[in-house]
């Protein structure tokens, strides 16, 4: 059993970003502290738990993202958000096939649900991915990640309920035309 589990609801369930929780078992909550220090620190009459104590409260703060989160959750029953998910991971899928196509490069995992949902990273081709993020936004409105590791850049994309077939077009496109001005020649 994990001792911790810790999610931003924005993530996955659609809320405003803010809202999130933290679960700790109750044998290993002494190992946290308060990255934010207000109500019920080292408290002089302490409740059944100084984990809830130090962490319930935290002065003040706007709980409006955190009282959305039953509204998303009625959100996402009410949309069959199990067959959004589906789709998302289906354009995602489509998307990885045409991202490798047009690189020539293969995928960092297996192209299956158990190795990606909705968000995964594809290797490019040697670029400048700074000059290639900005362009891809400026240019294009496209908003993607595009990272660096073990040497090797990657474009990140997610797949949400509001994407379409088109925005994944759009991204193709932009790749295609910036792809060859953004290349760097190997040594």
């Amino acid at each position: 059993m994990r001792s911790w589990y810790c999610v931003q609801c924005h993530k996955w369930l659609s809320s405003p970003p803010g809202s999130a929780f933290l679960y700790a078992r109750q044998e290993v909550q002494h190992l946290l502290e308060p990255l934010v220090v207000s109500w019920g620190w080292q408290s002089d009459n302490p409740g059944p738990s100084r984990f809830i104590d130090e962490n319930e409260w935290q002065g003040t703060r706007d709980p409006a993202a955190y009282l959305s989160v039953p509204a998303a959750i009625q959100f996402q029953a009410d949309y069959d958000w199990p067959r959004v998910r589906a789709e998302c991971h289906e354009l995602l899928r489509e998307a990885r096939e045409r991202i490798e196509e047009l690189t020539g490069l293969a995928g960092i995992c297996p192209d299956s649900p158990e190795w990606y949902a909705q968000m995964a990273a594809f290797p490019l081709p040697a670029c400048d991915g700074a000059p290639l993020q900005r362009r891809l936004y400026d240019e294009y409105r496209v908003e993607v990640p595009i990272i660096e590791w073990n040497g090797r850049q990657l474009v990140r994309v997610s797949v949400q309920g509001y994407n379409t077939a088109e925005d994944v077009e759009v991204l193709l496109r932009a790749l295609q035309a910036l792809l060859p001005e953004t290349a760097i020649a190997l040594p």
